[in-house]
């Protein structure tokens, strides 16, 4: 789980207005962070199946707001992918 400061910082590196909570390249950047810090988790815990699911969920909705976000804006996509580091797959 992210804290209140670790979810304010995240948001304030994609965000695309003063009020952007909610945009798919948000939502990305949180749920990247999230899946980043349940990764180290389950490299100390490998027996975590429950948590382990809960990552093959959140990495299954990130590319689903990874897919919608290359759909609808181009140039957003490139500068998410860009700014978090994943790979470029459209």
């Amino acid at each position: 789980m992210l804290s209140v400061k670790q979810k304010v910082n995240t948001i304030k590196d994609v965000k695309k207005h003063t009020k952007d909570t909610g945009s798919a390249g948000v939502q990305i950047a949180l749920l990247s962070r999230q899946i980043n810090e349940l990764q180290t988790h389950l490299k100390k815990n490998r027996k975590d199946n429950h948590s382990r699911r809960g990552l093959l969920k959140m990495v299954s909705d990130r590319k689903k707001f990874l897919s919608y976000l290359a759909k609808k804006d181009k140039k957003e996509y490139d500068k998410v992918v860009k700014k978090l580091g994943l790979k470029n797959k459209a």
